[in-house]
């Protein structure tokens, strides 16, 4: 099979400054362009690369931007912090990208740069040997008095989320239990081990078990499920179990600091990876979106290797601590990242403060922020759900440098917007795609994940290219041209609350999709102040 990896930045390249790209942008909806047939095996893998003009999928125009605005024109190097789970810096398509800190001599135990961590070589890991967690209101439960009204309450979300993952965890062992038996009925049928489905379809006279095998197999592969992933999802589910959602579990004690204490810095290690590369599968797609080095495949352009990924280990399978991302926020920006993307979310946030201090801290060093908006199908208005970490309090934005992004598919109609995507008018800035995207996974992998997780890199990648080739644009302007310069969504969406039609700009506060060919030509063209 050609594993072209372009995910996004593989086709990054990253410039000086004085560029003019002219172009034709869109300004209105692109109607009538959506793809109405499935997509081909290349075009379900990079259709976020993808052209709404040119190939009728609403992509980002990456491929376009490169083929008829970049071409072979080269730019600054541009770092940006991943803060997530580990990265698999052994990957083959993301060694090449992982941020070196030339400052310091890897493994001779000293800090030679001085900056208060030991041989952080490709970044720091601020999990140590974690891996699983509480969420963040089982935590607070536990510091609440058992007869607390506080305590009672929690407990109840507790034991109401904790019978839910129980019934996931059925659920999936259900279809495993599915896939076996239709797998059973199907090659007992045509009378072989190995069948395609067109096979299964051609296969007559179908008996009714057939068809109900036949029918269940077309949803799996419909929903680019498999064996080997549901068993994944198993794993997770069981974690909200037996880690999650346990009040028992203690996940914190291996790492041996104080979470509650700010100032106390000395925990961690330099392997970014983790303990466990199997647990860096999350932080390994993410980086991969925003820059695995492409292969020399015929048919593609060439490489651009413009982005470096530093690696930042601070949120483990549970909720992140505040403290963790803090420290992380400051590591990057003091450490030379332009673009910090966070992928990740919670409900409670008891040391927000600390959080919002980084923050500040990014955006005194114009350092933009790319957030994700997170994956509940909810307005994250003010006054509604709330999701840390946010630029939002009492409906009032506290920082210029802090994007958030929602999820969308592939299509260019009323379902444009991801199911699970959140949303909101004031808090959420602009969509990207989000759902089925192909990337880097550890030991040599590649697959398919959904989630806002995935949106917010895909933005970061084009925020990277734009600061590259306009490196003198501060962090509040990128975010701007990239909210301004997107395609315009579909007029009338279907809400993930509900099945009502709405505005896009009901939705974001931009209406409009990440696109790179209108983003580098605003940059070319607009002015924007403060």
């Amino acid at each position: 099979m050609r594993i072209i990896f372009l995910l996004l930045n593989s086709l990054l390249v990253i410039s000086c400054g004085g560029y003019k790209f002219v172009g034709d942008t869109a300004g209105a909806p692109l109607l009538n362009h959506n793809k109405k047939e499935s997509l081909g095996e290349d075009e379900r893998k990079f259709w976020p690369l993808m052209d709404l003009r040119n190939d009728s999928i609403a992509g980002m125009s990456v491929a376009r931007a490169h083929a008829e605005l970049i071409k072979d024109q080269k730019g600054e190097k541009v770092i940006v912090a991943v803060i997530d789970s580990g990265v698999d810096i052994e990957h083959p398509q993301l060694q090449e990208v992982i941020w070196i800190n030339r400052d310091e001599v890897p493994n001779n135990n000293i800090d030679d740069d001085n900056n208060g961590y030991v041989d952080d070589r490709h970044g720091w890991n601020f999990l140590g040997a974690a891996n699983l967690e509480n969420m963040e209101s089982v935590r607070l439960q536990k510091k609440e008095k058992p007869e607390s009204e506080a305590y009672k309450n929690f407990e109840e979300k507790r034991l109401k989320s904790l019978e839910s993952k129980k019934n996931e965890v059925v659920g999936i062992q259900d279809m495993l239990a599915q896939i076996k038996e239709s797998d059973s009925i199907i090659k007992l049928i045509l009378g072989k081990e190995d069948y395609t489905l067109e096979e299964v379809e051609g296969y007559s006279p179908k008996t009714f078990a057939l068809m109900e095998a036949l029918i269940f197999q077309r949803f799996l592969e419909e929903n680019l499920l498999t064996k080997s992933k549901l068993e994944v999802y198993l794993e997770g589910a069981q974690t909200g179990v037996n880690a999650h959602y346990n009040i028992a579990f203690d996940g914190r004690a291996v790492v041996g600091d104080d979470p509650d204490d700010i100032n106390d810095t000395l925990y961690g290690n330099p392997n970014v990876i983790g303990p466990d590369k199997d647990a860096a599968n999350h932080g390994t797609h993410v980086s991969g979106i925003i820059a695995a080095v492409q292969n020399n495949n015929p048919g593609n352009k060439s490489n651009f290797e413009g982005t470096e990924i530093m690696v930042l280990r601070a949120v483990p399978d549970g909720d992140e601590y505040d403290k963790d991302i803090a420290l992380a926020i400051r590591y990057a920006v003091d450490n030379g990242a332009k673009i910090i993307n966070t992928s990740f979310g919670k409900g409670y946030s008891p040391h927000k403060d600390w959080v919002w201090e980084a923050v500040r801290h990014a955006e005194k060093n114009d350092v933009l922020i790319i957030n994700a908006a997170g994956n509940s199908g909810k307005n994250i208005d003010p006054g509604m759900e709330k999701t840390y970490i946010t630029d939002e309090e009492c409906g009032i934005e506290l920082f210029t440098n802090f994007l958030t992004v929602g999820a969308v598919g592939h299509s260019y109609n009323e379902k444009q917007v991801a199911s699970f995507s959140n949303f909101g008018a004031v808090n959420v800035d602009v969509f990207a795609p989000g759902d089925k995207i192909w990337s880097t996974v550890p030991h040599k992998k590649y697959d398919f994940y959904s989630g806002t997780s995935m949106a917010a890199p895909n933005a970061a990648g084009v925020a990277a290219i734009i600061r590259s080739f306009f490196p003198k644009l501060k962090a509040f302007q990128v975010k701007r041209i990239l909210m301004d310069s997107g395609l315009p969504m579909y007029p009338s969406l279907k809400s993930p609350e509900g099945e009502t039609l709405v505005k896009p700009r009901s939705l974001s506060a931009s209406g409009k999709t990440i696109n790179l060919y209108n983003a580098l030509i605003y940059s070319s063209n607009k002015s924007y102040k403060k």
